[in-house]
């Protein structure tokens, strides 16, 4: 919106050229995300403990989380807000990309408010069904896919990418909106199993959702992309607007989420940032390395199919009890020591996946 803006006020002052720059409004989204989050963040606890819209702790868990029963959820309503606000302040609402991630990520933002919904207000720990859960899931990342597929104007929009080789690209064809559409829906449920501890989700979210806008700009940029030899995508640049919007939107709610937990984000939070990395991954191409950055939440899901998997066929459990980190915590972990652990391998799988850049 204030791309429109400056672009009229450029005729008066050269200086509002400066908003024509995607990394400047790029570091603008960032700020304004986190202001909105930390501006409204207190009062949005102090009305959710009022409604006394609380969490309702499954008994299957840990019983270190019996405690955490009644801390204010449904948080990631923060989270979304502050990122629409900035997404559409700051982009270039011309732009499919920005609205195709956006728009998908406030309808999983709705799948998951119904969810949290159900939990608090009928005091369902179990929520939406997983039947008509995943059903929403697949009709939005579905239509999503088909958009991306339909809307392409060039052959590598919809080639996947293999990286650590610099010319392999391969047409996917009508393949490529089933491997979208399980890109979006896989990580959006890959998020939520990962949002069980205070911050555990969040800020591997936000790094690795930097992460990927860095990649998207690249991606957007003819200079770059040729220089490292990655898909030139026209367009998605303007991505890594919504990306500072994820960024700065999610540090504003660690601050209220980082232990212990002011407020959770519930799945109206965990499902909606799940399919905003789908996305971005798949609107500049690099699939394969959301796997490598989001190493944590592939790790989190992974844990929950093998020990699903193990105790079916054999009656045995691999892990004490599954997402991943709960094992951990019935290890003797405090819960401050898995988060932590848990941002450092991000940290690293991060790294490593901007390295593939370069390792080529």
């Amino acid at each position: 919106m204030l791309v429109w803006l400056s672009e009229y006020l450029m005729q008066f002052d050269s200086n509002f050229a400066v908003l024509q720059y995607i990394t400047v409004r790029g570091i603008f989204s960032v700020l304004t995300a986190l202001g909105v989050s930390l501006l409204i963040g207190p009062a949005m606890i102090r009305k959710l403990n009022y409604h006394q819209i609380g969490q309702v702790v499954r008994d299957d868990g840990p019983e270190t989380h019996f405690s955490k029963a009644g801390t204010p959820t449904m948080g990631g309503a923060l989270i979304l807000v502050s990122i629409a606000i900035s997404t559409v302040l700051w982009s270039d609402l011309e732009n499919h990309y920005v609205w195709i991630v956006l728009l998908v990520t406030v309808l999983f933002g709705a799948v998951g408010w119904v969810d949290d919904y159900r939990k608090i207000f009928h005091q369902n720990p179990v929520g939406l069904s997983a039947r008509w859960k995943y059903f929403w899931q697949s009709v939005i990342g579905a239509i999503a896919a088909l958009v991306l597929y339909y809307s392409a104007v060039s052959p590598v929009e919809t080639q996947y990418i293999i990286p650590f080789f610099k010319d392999v690209a391969i047409d996917m064809g009508i393949l490529y909106v089933v491997i979208s559409y399980f890109m979006i829906v896989g990580f959006s449920n890959a998020v939520n199993l990962t949002d069980g501890l205070d911050g555990l989700a969040i800020l591997p979210t936000v790094m690795v959702g930097g992460a990927l806008g860095v990649i998207a700009y690249l991606a957007g940029h003819s200079e770059f992309s040729a220089y490292l030899n990655i898909p030139y995508v026209v367009g998605s640049g303007e991505v890594v607007i919504f990306a500072g919007a994820l960024a700065g939107a999610g540090l504003g709610f660690l601050w209220f989420n980082t232990y212990p937990a002011q407020i959770f984000m519930g799945d109206v939070g965990a499902l909606a940032l799940g399919a905003a990395l789908g996305v971005m991954a798949v609107v500049a191409r690099h699939e394969v390395v959301l796997f490598i950055m989001g190493g944590v939440f592939v790790m989190e899901t992974a844990s929950v199919i093998l020990q699903v998997a193990s105790f079916k066929l054999t009656g045995k459990r691999i892990f004490r009890m599954a997402p991943l980190h709960h094992h951990f915590e019935l290890k003797g972990w405090p819960e401050p020591r898995v988060i932590v652990r848990f941002w450092i391998i991000t940290v690293m799988l991060v790294l490593f996946g901007l390295a593939t850049l370069k390792l080529r």
